[in-house]
């Protein structure tokens, strides 16, 4: 019984090793998508300036194209005045195209507002393109570093599959049947019972006969707490010469 003590924890060394793995592993793409949610708020913060930026340059546009128009028509008008056979009419005309010229001198200078607005804003989206880019450059470092950890874990959990496999080949089938039933539910599954009858598992006592059949029989049992396997530590001390 202690050679299959013995090949079952071996096996179940390897076991614990893969599920260290597993949960180290487990938290690279948590961390990932951390990251990730970081670079994607930083580009939001660039693409809130930029789109400020747009649609400040397309309102100074908009504006410059009505200056445009506004001086198209008031030179119409103009050369409409000496047209005007009455005076009524002349002076109604004059007075819009005044008004005209008047609005076209604020909105240019409100273009002009605008122009300084938008230059600054230009400079706003430059710095935060810059901080973008250093943020950007900073994360991706991270990440691909988390990439490669990722990658070596998964690479250490595919050699220690193997190992395993080859581990379970020593182990006695039954038991090994018996011991990948508890470790679906609990790891570890063999565990030993030292003096006065403690579970290692649950270190909860098992009943004195339990633990006495235990040290006198060098077998295994089951804890009737936790239900693993066990056994009398001494099952695995070496056998006198």
């Amino acid at each position: 019984m202690r050679e299959k003590l013995l090949a079952l924890l071996q096996l179940q060394k390897v076991d614990l090793e893969i599920a260290a793995a597993r949960k180290a592993a487990e938290t690279y793409p948590k961390q990932l998508g951390e990251l990730e949610k970081e670079l994607a708020a930083a580009r939001s913060v660039l693409e809130a300036e930029r789109s400020k930026l747009t649609d400040m340059d397309r309102q100074r546009s908009t504006l410059e194209q009505t200056i445009v128009e506004e001086k198209d028509k008031v030179k119409k008008w103009e050369a409409r005045l000496t047209e005007q056979r009455s005076t009524r009419e002349y002076s109604a005309l004059a007075r819009e195209i005044d008004i005209a010229k008047k609005s076209n001198l604020t909105m240019g200078e409100e273009s002009v507002e605008l122009a300084k607005q938008v230059a600054a804003q230009r400079e706003v989206a430059k710095q935060k393109e810059g901080v973008f880019s250093a943020k950007a450059t900073e994360l991706q470092g991270k990440m691909d570093e988390i990439k490669a950890k990722l990658a070596e874990a998964e690479g250490a959990m595919s050699g220690l599959e193997g190992k395993r496999a080859e581990a379970a080949k020593t182990v006695d089938a039954t038991l090994l049947k018996r011991y990948d039933q508890v470790r679906k539910k609990r790891m570890p599954a063999l565990v030993s019972v030292v003096h006065p009858g403690t579970c290692q598992g649950c270190r909860m006592n098992v009943p004195p006969n339990m633990y006495n059949q235990l040290i006198a029989s060098m077998g295994i049992g089951e804890c009737p707490r936790c239900n693993r396997i066990i056994h009398a530590a001494e099952a695995l001390e070496p056998k006198a010469a």
